[in-house]
């Protein structure tokens, strides 16, 4: 079912990165070996930091920040290209169109400041070594890649915002293998020039500061360097130096080479063989030529300008302290993670590849699904780690990341599930108005204000959390670093992070759900008018899954933050928690969409279409 106004494009048609059928195969198994090179690579070189503590310094935790970034930028380009290689009709929704093209932005805009922090790094590390561990302290850190993530979301969101504003009424073909800038801003029937503008101000800001930043930090690098009397000595530096020298070239000339030029001297087909370096090619070699190459990495060796003494570890208790059961949950929470990767996972895909499920409904269950396989992949694959581990330390800045993206994913689906019953409020309260009210830009619109208050939540708990001072135990009586647990390890002031979480809390809380008492209350009324049994039933059933999920999700997460602090355990705490970071995720992909008539049939068709080719 279509959404919008069929006066208008309601979905887009993507060229391709070449529209000569005959390499389409070649290009396709190229391409998805290097999407499998960027995938081993980033995911081993951040679990390979994550898991070694001789890593855990500041140089590796943006090289840390950095893989995360390069795997799901490559993620949000390779997959629909690779798709589009063996499909006959390459098509992508609006809201689907839109989506990419957020988080396409948001993820080069990171890199570019992440590259940017690199080459501070190296400077403070090289012209300043006695103060490296004072000024890139844990804190700092933290702070510099809150920032780099806000930036770069201001940023996706001024372009994105630009573009849902703009009318697409005529041609639906976009000459491109992905949703881009200027190839969307060709199709427009209205003025682009507040687009271009802001194409300009903000890619030449992203470009120019960076870019005069590390030319600033490598002119002082290259006169510390030459100073250096042993030749071992300056060869390792300039080695260190190249390296990063050579992808910030390629980033950075590609990037500038397509946005940054006169539009009389590019072709388009120039235009994407430009963009596969920074979406494709980029990614893959950051792994190697950062990492893999390093002798810490091979070795696990520290670092000479390194003080590990002052770099704070955390010991995490874990689930239980009993050892006869962790073996038994170590395998049944690793089948739960299992099937909530393959079932989220799979919905993605077959909202993605099925027409029949291009409707509202559907965009927020697949980004459901992608909310859900983050924010379990965010906890699980840790906490099966710790089971098995004698000593399960994790470092500060793990730590403040892994609290980070939890807040962020679970703040983003309280307001989904919102949008979700808004959504089946208009479609069971208000039918015939249904695609007017839902339409493509009305879906992405609330999405971004679903990511962005995840946004605002997760980054005011982190920078305040970032600011406390920890100076006596270090023992985190949890499975993962949450807040309550974190605030009881201060040695300084709590007093802000506690009204912080109780007004954030409340509101993250209470908000979203009163919008679903509300909608529900509307709903209710509404089905009570139907006559046919059938009719009431079929509706009855399809709000009690969504009411469902809700009173786990908005209950576990109610009891654990909203009560007295003598009112349970810690125990009581911890199994409240693995409902919504463990088993919620694995649920939702069942009691919203496979017990769904039109998720059967889309499955159906995928199957029968695989066997009949």
């Amino acid at each position: 079912m279509d959404i919008g106004n069929s006066s208008f494009v309601t979905e887009f048609i993507l060229v391709g990165l070449t529209e000569y059928s005959g390499i389409h195969l070649p290009l396709f198994f190229i391409f998805l070996g290097i999407y499998v090179v960027t995938v081993a690579g980033n995911l081993g070189l951040f679990t390979l930091i994550g898991l070694n503590s001789h890593l855990h310094t500041p140089m590796y935790y943006f090289l840390f920040n950095l893989s995360c970034i390069d795997l799901c930028y490559s993620s949000v380009i390779t997959p629909k290209l690779l798709v589009n290689f063996v499909s006959e009709r390459n098509t992508i929704s609006y809201a689907g169109c839109m989506t990419q093209l957020f988080f396409y932005c948001f993820f080069v805009s990171a890199e570019c400041y992440v590259l940017t922090a690199m080459a501070y790094d190296r400077y403070v590390a090289i012209c300043k070594p006695l103060l490296y561990m004072v000024t890139m302290s844990p804190q700092f850190c933290t702070q510099l890649a809150v920032v780099i993530y806000v930036g770069a979301f201001i940023g996706a969101w001024a372009h994105t915002g630009c573009m849902l504003r703009l009318t697409f009424c005529k041609a639906n073909t976009i000459n491109h293998y992905m949703c881009e800038i200027f190839p969307l801003l060709e199709l427009s029937c209205t003025s682009t020039h507040i687009n271009e503008l802001v194409v300009f101000i903000v890619v030449g800001f992203d470009v120019a500061v960076p870019t005069v930043t590390i030319a600033v930090s490598y002119t002082f690098i290259l006169t510390s360097i030459l100073r250096i009397r042993s030749t071992e000595g300056r060869s390792k530096a300039f080695s260190t130096c190249s390296s990063h020298i050579i992808v910030v070239s390629v980033f950075f000339g590609s990037g500038a080479f397509m946005y940054l030029h006169p539009s009389s001297l590019l072709s388009m087909d120039q235009g994407k063989v430009s963009t596969v370096f920074y979406t494709i090619v980029v990614p893959m070699l950051n792994p190697l030529i950062y990492s893999f190459r390093n002798k810490e990495i091979i070795f696990c060796k520290k670092m000479p300008t390194s003080n590990h003494s002052l770099m704070i570890n955390f010991i995490l208790e874990g689930l239980t302290k009993r050892s006869e059961l962790q073996l038994p949950l170590f395998l049944l929470f690793l089948g739960i993670y299992v099937v909530t990767v393959v079932g989220n996972l799979g919905m993605i895909l077959l909202i993605a590849i099925s027409s029949q499920l291009y409707s509202p409904m559907y965009y927020f269950l697949s980004h459901l699904s992608f909310i859900d396989l983050c924010y379990s992949s965010v906890i699980t694959p840790k906490m099966l780690v710790n089971f098995v581990s004698e000593r399960n330390i994790i470092s500060f800045l793990e730590c403040m990341t892994q609290l980070y993206f939890f807040l962020f994913f679970v703040i983003a689906e309280g307001y989904l599930l919102t949008a979700m019953a808004y959504d089946r409020y208009v479609a069971i309260c208000s039918p015939l108005l249904y695609n007017v009210v839902m339409s493509h830009r009305v879906c992405s619109i609330m999405m971004s204000v679903v990511y962005s208050l995840g946004l605002f939540g997760a980054t005011v708990h982190t920078f305040r959390m970032s600011m406390l001072s920890f100076c006596g135990s270090h023992i985190v009586s949890h499975y993962f670093c949450d807040i309550l647990p974190l605030l009881t390890l201060s040695c300084s002031s709590t007093h802000i992070n506690k009204i912080l979480l109780f007004i954030i809390g409340g509101v993250n809380t209470l908000g979203p759900t009163l919008a679903i008492l509300v909608s529900y209350a509307f709903i209710l009324s509404s089905i009570l008018h139907i006559r046919s049994t059938e009719g009431r039933s079929k509706a009855f059933g399809t709000c009690s899954s969504h009411l469902m999920a809700v009173g786990i999700f908005f209950g576990s997460i109610t009891f654990m933050y909203f009560k007295p602090p003598s009112s349970n355990s810690m125990d009581q705490e911890k199994v409240s928690s693995v409902f919504y970071t463990t088993v919620i995720p694995m649920l939702n992909p069942l009691i919203y969409s496979l017990r769904n008539k039109d998720v059967k049939n889309a499955l159906r068709r995928v199957v029968a279409g695989r066997q009949s080719s």
